[in-house]
């Protein structure tokens, strides 16, 4: 029996992010009848809630979880995105000596390439190192690699902060930005931050290719400029990239019940993703929105309130979020929503077709299971680059509305009823729904058997496929 091509992973310490690396490698595993070793940095107060979802990878896939790396040191006074490079960057050492060892011992079915997630770009050299191909995996929108490749020149011609800047930022093959709405870490461009982004993406050239997780159909002129910037290193669009519906059964899951129970497009679907946080004046608005606009909804990942939006992105602390809700909300809305502080099925949620819209937090990998799905959003982003993908679909896609902020940094519960009606009444929503409709289509085909993704992946796989042969004559 032949033994089987061997690629090499290397993500970083953020579920969402690990998720679609692997998600990926399953696409290798299924198509192509490939061997994937996936390796993962730690941090000392490392998630358990993401077990479940290693337990169900085929046995094709091997994941290695490094050795913790702490850095409480700097965890007061450093961005999320920082706390990730860092991490990530001490974990060169534990990644480069797994990685030798793999491949040293692996004669059977040698390492032919190395596929490293954008913030583990210092994991390219070791690629170089074992004379392999390495490339960059960007989990991220089309739209975000065109401004990271274009991020130096950026910084060359704009003097001021990117938020003051009195005209919108253009993004090559993009649509243009304002300066709020660019990822955090142009956020302060004297920051330690900004300096780690700026230095990240200058190495993304390094690679023998950038795999990324999105469409030829949704994002050609991003793509184009890509293409154009990145030079000799070529860019593959691969996605969408999502998880799949799991085995688990219906009847295990109150939500699922519940929607059963609903009209066709009824029930707007709320989660912030894996974890976003609202201050409690925002809980308040957003519950009392949702009770005045007399809508059905499904509010899932709830937690307690914490001024800073990305406060339980990298841990599990959790305090029963139910109590601060407003005081007596729950009872007058029993029967007409269902909220819950726990994990939901989000994949089963948005299939259903009791589900009409979808307010959520704007990660890619959400925004990508909405599209394939079919299901309009609100556009409420939280952190990272979640504006900048909220201005993609919202202004660029048109399949999303965005809620206005009010001076305070608020949206005010009038603004959330009145956006949800819109949404699931009015003329706007049946617009956005049309749009919709054409980009789930659109994503659909580019991953059908002889769609632009997979084309493009079964390129890739055959070259790989070459290699791993002809290493072994």
């Amino acid at each position: 029996m032949e033994a089987r091509t061997h690629i090499a992973l290397v993500s970083i310490p953020a579920f969402s992010h690990q998720v679609s690396i692997l998600e990926f490698a399953k696409r290798l595993v299924h198509l192509h009848h490939f061997h994937v070793t996936c390796f993962l940095p730690t941090l000392s107060s490392s998630t358990i809630s993401s077990k479940p979802f290693f337990d169900t990878l085929p046995q094709s896939i091997d994941c290695i979880f490094l050795p913790p790396v702490n850095f409480d040191d700097l965890r007061n006074s450093v961005s999320l995105e920082s706390q990730l490079q860092l991490a990530v960057s001490r974990s060169m050492p534990s990644i480069r000596e797994a990685l030798r060892s793999l491949h040293s011992t692996s004669s059977s079915s040698s390492i032919v390439a190395l596929i490293v997630d954008a913030f583990a770009h210092e994991a390219l050299e070791f690629g170089k190192e074992l004379n392999i191909l390495s490339y960059i995996y960007f989990p991220c929108s089309t739209m975000l690699l065109s401004l990271c490749l274009y991020s130096s020149k950026l910084d060359e011609t704009v003097c001021c902060e990117y938020k003051a800047h009195p005209k919108p930022i253009e993004i090559p093959g993009c649509i243009s930005i304002h300066g709020i709405d660019l990822p955090n870490s142009f956020q302060d461009r004297s920051s330690l931050t900004y300096k780690l982004f700026l230095n990240r993406c200058q190495k993304f050239l390094l690679a023998d290719g950038i795999l990324i997780n999105s469409f030829i159909e949704m994002e050609e002129g991003a793509l184009r400029a890509s293409q154009e910037a990145s030079g000799s290193t070529l860019v593959y669009p691969i996605g969408p990239i999502t998880q799949k519906g799991s085995s688990i059964k219906k009847s295990s899951w109150e939500c699922l019940i519940w929607l059963d129970n609903q009209p066709p497009n009824s029930v707007l679907y709320i989660s912030f993703g894996s974890g976003g946080t609202l201050s409690q004046e925002q809980i308040n608005e957003l519950a009392m929105g949702l009770e005045l606009s007399n809508h059905k909804f499904l509010w899932v990942n709830l937690r307690a309130p914490n001024d800073s939006a990305s406060a339980t992105y990298l841990s599990d602390d959790w305090v029963d979020p139910l109590h601060f809700l407003p005081s007596g909300f729950l009872h007058r809305t029993k029967g007409k929503g269902l909220v819950m502080s726990g994990w939901a099925p989000q994949i089963e949620i948005l299939a259903h077709n009791s589900v009409g819209a979808f307010l959520t937090h704007c990660g890619w990998n959400s925004i990508l299971e909405s599209i394939l799905h079919g299901v309009p959003m609100i556009a409420w982003p939280l952190f990272a680059e979640q504006r900048t993908n909220a201005v993609m679909v919202t202004e660029g896609l048109k399949v999303s509305v965005r809620p206005k902020i009010n001076s305070n940094g608020v949206v005010v519960k009038e603004e959330i009823a009145c956006l949800i009606k819109n949404l699931m009444e009015g003329l706007e929503g049946e617009e956005i729904r049309r749009r919709m409709k054409e980009q789930q289509n659109l994503a659909a085909c580019a991953i059908m058997e002889d769609g632009s993704s997979t084309k493009t992946l079964s390129q890739l796989a055959l070259k790989w496929k070459s290699m791993g042969r002809s290493s072994k004559n």
